[in-house]
């Protein structure tokens, strides 16, 4: 039995959009031609692959067989093309990374640079997630290199320490918890908050640490960046949660107050997680060796 590396391709798309029109669009194919191929590679197999409705593409029982053997093979090329890369001029890697909010923007960014000076014909896809989605993504394949927080299940994965990321509140000078060196999240949710959008991170882990609390988070203004967002909470807009070297960075040029948190999700330690690293491009596993190295002294 032969397999066409475009349908695998095109059908591990459809499974990670659960969407026939998705996975098209990300394979670079119509419609139609997509769904073609889709239908002709189940009859090669014999089996249903796809359930479609209108609600999207849902992948079958057989399906995921089979999305799980095409991510393994095409993993395995495109671990090929790395090794081969040393030798061969002009052959590209790609690296897919998830990370949780406070390594995308405080500690990812130095390492990147650094990464990508040293690789300018690899390309790094980096996106921002909650770290229970991370664990996922990394079980499944879908990114290479995941940043995780807190206690999240790393079953199967190959996990190695990273740093430790602590989250504080920050607060206005003239603000009634300023005075106070440490406060319950619960408290802190009685005012006004000033966050990041909705899609990032933190948002959905501070909406969800309200929520264990059965309490509803205020958003009084939600933000771009941390930059913004410290110039709010100085103008006494309201209140907010950031990294603590984050708060502290902006605290050196703003007038805030960092209060402790006490719950005990605030204390992070964040863990770099692959499924398997021996199995990653040789590119890939250097970003890695990077980080690790980067961790390393910095775990304070």
């Amino acid at each position: 039995m032969r397999f066409d590396l475009v349908d695998l391709k095109l059908f591990t798309h459809i499974a990670e959009a659960q969407s026939l029109t998705g996975g098209a669009q990300r394979s670079h194919l119509s419609l139609a031609a997509a769904s073609t191929r889709i239908k002709n590679l189940e009859e090669h197999v014999g089996v249903k692959l796809l359930s479609r409705s209108s609600q999207g593409a849902k992948v079958t029982g057989a399906g995921e067989t089979l999305v799980g053997h095409a991510r393994r093979v095409l993993r395995q090329l495109e671990q090929l093309s790395g090794d081969l890369q040393e030798y061969a001029a002009g052959v590209k890697g790609h690296v897919r990374v998830f990370a949780n909010t406070t390594a995308m923007s405080e500690f990812l960014p130095a390492v990147l640079r650094t990464y990508l000076v040293n690789h300018p014909d690899v390309t790094v896809d980096m996106h921002e997630r909650l770290s229970p989605d991370i664990g996922r993504a990394v079980q499944d394949r879908i990114v290479d290199i995941g940043i995780v927080a807190g206690n999240v299940r790393t079953e199967g994965l190959e996990v190695m320490p990273y740093r430790n990321d602590r989250l504080v509140l920050s607060t206005a000078l003239s603000h009634p918890l300023a005075e106070r060196s440490s406060v319950n999240f619960v408290e802190a949710l009685d005012y006004d908050f000033i966050g990041l959008p909705e899609e990032s991170a933190i948002h959905n882990f501070l909406k969800r640490a309200a929520a264990d609390l059965q309490r509803v988070l205020r958003w009084r203004l939600q933000v771009s960046n941390f930059e913004t967002a410290c110039r709010m909470i100085e103008a006494n807009v309201g209140v907010g949660v950031l990294p603590e070297i984050t708060a502290r960075r902006h605290a050196n040029t703003m007038a805030l107050r960092i209060v402790q948190l006490n719950d005990e999700w605030a204390e992070r330690k964040l863990q770099i997680c692959v499924a398997d690293l021996g199995a990653l491009p040789l590119f890939a596993r250097k970003l890695v060796d990077l980080l690790v190295e980067d961790g390393l002294g910095r775990r304070d």
